[in-house]
């Protein structure tokens, strides 16, 4: 038995290689696991359920294919997909997580997360995201036409994009003062997460206990998994 864990796929339109390894691996290898969880950014962009392109219905139609045939497939919301809602869900046959979530893997738990919280050096960013999750001015995007936010969400992104071009890479990474808080908040000695684009395992003291902080990779030029089987091992393996 073994579960899989993913994140930073940015599926879009306009990148149909990075899909076509998606579909692939999700009616292949992740066909045979235990459970998939999809650590945020999914999409590159989700701008509410009710975006019904082609393209999402060809993911969505795909997910609801594997929930059906007995894969448990979770999801949690990233910096870019936030949108992703109840329709989403009930249309997938995902389920939803918290964006801090303990898992029991085979006897260990984990903490699940996307990763954007733990940048706390990239101030411009959580400003936004403090922006973004307001509950109140979601209900005002959502109440827009699909093509206002569409206009709306390319502006976001194209300002996202100069914002990472500029800014130096030891503030868009992790802060380890904030793993470790997050960590020994939820007493565990094992955190996943994505977010950063660092595929990586660092292993380091939390509370004199050894401790592990998997990075998910991110999927612009390969698909990347991480597998963790029921025999306690883990190692992440390239989907092309």
């Amino acid at each position: 038995m073994f579960k899989l864990f993913i994140s930073d796929l940015h599926l879009e339109e306009n990148r149909p290689d990075i899909t076509d390894v998606f579909l692939r691996f999700l009616s292949e290898q992740a066909a045979q696991a235990e459970a998939l969880y999809i650590l945020g950014d999914f999409f590159e962009i989700w701008i509410g359920d009710d975006d019904l392109t082609p393209f999402n219905l060809l993911i969505i139609n795909a997910l609801r294919a594997a929930t059906a045939n007995g894969l448990p497939i979770f999801v949690m919301h990233g910096n870019r997909d936030f949108l992703l809602g109840k329709r989403f869900l009930q249309a997938t046959g995902c389920a939803l997580l918290p964006e801090e979530y303990v898992l029991d893997v085979y006897g260990t738990p984990i903490l699940l997360m996307h990763g954007d919280t733990l940048c706390t050096e990239d101030k411009i960013y959580l400003k936004f995201r403090k922006k973004g999750r307001n509950r109140l001015l979601q209900t005002l995007f959502l109440w827009k036409k699909l093509a206002k936010r569409r206009l709306i969400a390319e502006n976001y992104r194209l300002k996202s994009k100069a914002h990472t071009s500029t800014v130096p890479d030891s503030i868009m990474d992790v802060t380890q003062a904030e793993v470790a808080r997050k960590m020994q908040q939820h007493h565990v000695q094992t955190l996943i997460h994505g977010h950063t684009h660092r595929e990586a395992i660092h292993s380091f003291q939390l509370e004199n206990k050894p401790a592990t902080r998997f990075v998910l990779g991110p999927w612009h030029e390969n698909g990347s998994v991480l597998v963790w089987d029921d025999s306690g091992k883990k190692e992440f393996k390239v989907l092309i």
